[in-house]
């Protein structure tokens, strides 16, 4: 235990933060791609594509990330036949987590704004989605900013919870390194140090944006 330095077990835990950020990055990103066309579905006027787009909402937000993640990595395996690596499950889950959250942020960001502008679209004409494009989504960006930088912190966070099927990233590691160590406090410690640096600053920025949430006509 004692070749363990303060240095070698940052270094480690270093290297393990390395694919906590690209899982961060690819749920985040896939689930941006996804939760833009359910947040489309959800406020299509076609009745069928909303249900579907609800349910899909409703699923993940309201059943516990640990369990997307059980049901990724064992059901596919049991219903499907289909075997995942512990990373491609834990892709898998966090972004379809990240995809519905992203979706009721945007489709929350585009109700907030006034129906005045759908109905000043429609006076000039414009078909739905050309007031989408032109008029309803370039004020809905503005308003959406804050709160997609803030669930980023919530993404970067739930990817911890991968560790329990197998993924080492940053928990997992920490975890690792301290059964070798038995040097829980200090492990654990600078865990929780890498985590604030990678959180702080983005709950920062979520709040110095969120004037930006109030619409202004």
């Amino acid at each position: 235990m004692d070749e363990f330095t303060v240095s070698i077990i940052f270094t480690n835990l270093l290297i393990a933060t390395k694919w906590t950020l690209i899982l961060s990055a690819i749920a985040f990103i896939g689930g941006g791609i996804i939760g833009f066309l359910v947040m489309l579905m959800r406020i299509s006027p076609i009745g069928w594509l909303k249900t579907i787009s609800w349910l899909y909402v409703e699923f993940f937000e309201g059943t516990p990330l640990l369990l997307q993640l059980f049901l990724a990595f064992f059901g596919l395996s049991i219903l499907l036949g289909v075997n995942l690596s512990p990373l491609q499950a834990a892709t898998l889950a966090l972004t379809a987590f990240t995809s519905a959250f992203l979706a009721d942020i945007w489709r929350g960001s585009i109700a907030a704004i006034p129906q005045g502008q759908w109905e000043a679209a429609s006076a000039l004409g414009f078909g739905y989605f050309k007031k989408l494009r032109l008029v309803i989504l370039p004020q809905a960006l503005k308003l959406s900013i804050a709160p997609t930088v803030g669930f980023a912190v919530q993404v970067i966070k739930g990817t911890s919870l991968a560790s329990v099927i197998g993924f080492t990233e940053l928990s997992r590691a920490a975890a690792q390194i301290n059964n070798v160590t038995l040097r829980s406090l200090l492990v654990f410690s600078i865990a929780g140090l890498i985590y604030f640096c990678l959180c702080y600053p983005l709950s920062l920025l979520s709040q110095r944006l969120e004037g930006s949430m109030t619409y202004k006509s």
